[in-house]
């Protein structure tokens, strides 16, 4: 019997270099799968003489695919008014455009695949696809992962900055009674991994997305950390304890509507990493989790996306 054939719609963003970071954070918003980036190519500006002119622009082209189904018209509109907002915000720049097409195949998911290759995402941390092979050098600590079609290989800077404000909290700090985390939105599970392979005593990792938590689950499994993370399909308002750190990879508008439930999960002392933030957010988010008893201790950055490290004061 041959296998059961699906369609999906196949969306291909050409956007200038300087977007595709916030374009492919639309993208997973938008419930996408197997968001990835092809290489860039120029195009180059020339006059009626073929001579070149102006400065060349790097275009980069991203794919994503959706179910074919009655919900897919109205992401496509979405998309497009988030495109036509960024041109509105960055006139400088080249618009973005987007061509789709429809892809009936049972083996779709396996063509991104080759755009994912091992990563470091930090000084010590690899990311790697089970798939590709990495010989690890000096103090290097690989990750293996799965993504299946869950949006996080660790190529995104949100994750690459979260990555990197943990991994200095962790081998620079040891409290009493060790590392107790809790990483929402956990998503493929790379937080939650990198927190237990650099040293954390025990994870929590959770998200809203039934399909995400499976995925991480397996990727838990296949790096043999099931006995540091749990992980479960869980809403962060349920959520009870402390923890002497909370890695949040979000968007703004979420990390501010959760800042209360989220601060009362700190411990005295305990660190928020909150990730996922675009520049334009960083006064907001700031203003809502700053305190008497949550302090900023450091602000990451990559091109628009931030990442801020905040503490709360010891009781």
């Amino acid at each position: 019997m041959s296998p059961t054939k699906e369609s999906w719609v196949e969306i291909a963003v050409c956007t200038p270099q300087q977007l595709t970071d916030p374009v492919s954070n639309f993208l997973d918003e938008l419930g996408t799968h197997g968001v990835f980036q092809e290489e860039a190519i120029q195009e180059e500006s020339f006059d009626g003489f073929g001579e070149e002119i102006g400065e060349t622009t790097r275009l980069e082209t991203i794919k994503a695919y959706l179910p074919d189904d009655d919900a897919a018209g109205k992401k496509l509109e979405d998309l497009n008014h988030y495109l036509e907002s960024l041109a509105d915000m960055f006139p400088g720049l080249e618009k973005a455009t987007y061509t789709t097409s429809i892809i009936t195949d049972p083996d779709w998911s396996e063509r991104w695949k080759k755009y994912f290759k091992p990563l470091r995402i930090s000084k010590n941390i690899i990311v790697k696809p089970t798939w590709e092979r990495y010989t690890p050098e000096g103090g290097d600590i690989v990750i293996d992962i799965d993504p299946g079609m869950a949006f996080g290989t660790g190529q995104h800077a949100s994750t690459r900055l979260c990555v990197n404000a943990i991994e200095d909290i962790i081998l620079k700090n040891r409290p009493e009674g060790g590392w107790k985390v809790l990483d929402v939105g956990t998503g493929t599970g790379i937080l939650a991994m990198c927190c237990a392979k650099l040293g954390a005593d025990h994870v929590t990792a959770i998200d809203l997305d039934q399909q995400a938590v499976e995925i991480a689950g397996v990727n838990i499994a296949i790096n043999e950390l099931q006995d540091h993370i749990d992980v479960y399909n869980r809403d962060v308002s349920f959520m009870e304890g402390q923890y002497n750190l909370v890695a949040a990879n979000l968007t703004a508008p979420t990390l501010i509507n959760l800042c209360e439930k989220i601060c009362s999960l700190i411990s005295p002392g305990g660190y928020l990493v909150a990730s996922g933030i675009t520049d334009t957010y960083i006064n907001q988010v700031e203003k809502a989790y700053r305190s008497e008893d949550l302090f900023i201790e450091e602000r990451l950055a990559e091109k628009e996306w931030v990442c801020i490290v905040f503490r709360k004061k010891e009781s």
